[in-house]
């Protein structure tokens, strides 16, 4: 199979500014998605959606194509993902007949590996399925030490089962990730979330699925590669 590479990348960010484009040892943090998405062989297409011009340039410095500027009502801090990618499949529908699936991969992930984005491709492959997510496993557990409080500020556990007195014995649960996302462009069209079609999940070691959002994510990312390096 052939997929659409696309990586979303607005210039509004309240958490980190401007952090698309901060430089992660000394690479853009859209550059490494752009970077990854060159190494899978079954890309046909390098995509960014963007709103900012400044982004725009620096996607096509590193070899990305921009061959749309993203509404600003799809640059809102509310604005859902899920409607940037259907923008983006509804726009390439209309420059070409046979549309590939699309491999989403989200600038605020810059530790992931090629092989991680192979894993999620080969899941794909498999069949039976219309999305793959990437996951880690979850610190805690909703079946064992997550709580939530009542109207009077009472505390109990969020899913009461009296079965579980070690996290151990707990169902296993999952964090989800930004690492990757495969999925059907047909499936984005028609509708209007990813748990409403089949999902399975590839899980991804936590030190590879950090989620770049604040200052601290940031300090986080450069430290890990640093200590790779």
């Amino acid at each position: 199979m052939k997929y659409i590479a696309l990586i979303c990348a607005r210039g509004g960010s309240k958490g980190l500014s401007n952090k698309n484009i901060k430089h992660l040892n000394g690479i853009p943090l859209i550059g490494w998605s752009i970077n990854v998405a060159k190494k899978i062989e079954n890309i046909s297409r390098i995509i960014v959606s963007t709103d900012s011009e400044e982004i725009a340039n620096i996607a096509l410095e590193y070899g990305a194509e921009v061959p749309f500027i993203r509404p600003k009502e799809l640059a809102l801090d509310n604005s859902p993902e899920w409607l940037v990618w259907r923008h983006a499949i509804n726009y390439l529908e209309s420059q070409q007949n046979k549309l590939d699936n699309l491999l989403v991969l989200p600038a605020t992930a810059p530790l992931r590996s090629i092989q991680d984005v192979n894993n999620c491709i080969n899941e794909f492959e498999k069949g039976d399925v219309d999305s793959i997510i990437t996951v880690s496993e979850a610190k805690r557990n909703p079946y064992f030490n997550m709580t939530s409080n009542d109207d009077k500020g009472y505390s109990s556990i969020l899913i009461n089962n009296d079965r579980f007195t070690r996290r151990q014995d707990a169902p296993k649960v999952f964090d989800m990730t930004t690492v990757a996302y495969v999925v059907k462009s047909e499936f984005i069209k028609k509708y209007n979330g990813i748990f409403e079609g089949k999902v399975r999940s590839v899980c991804i070691p936590e030190e590879r699925a950090i989620d770049i959002d604040t200052k601290l994510d940031f300090k986080i990312a450069e430290y890990l590669i640093s200590i790779k390096n």
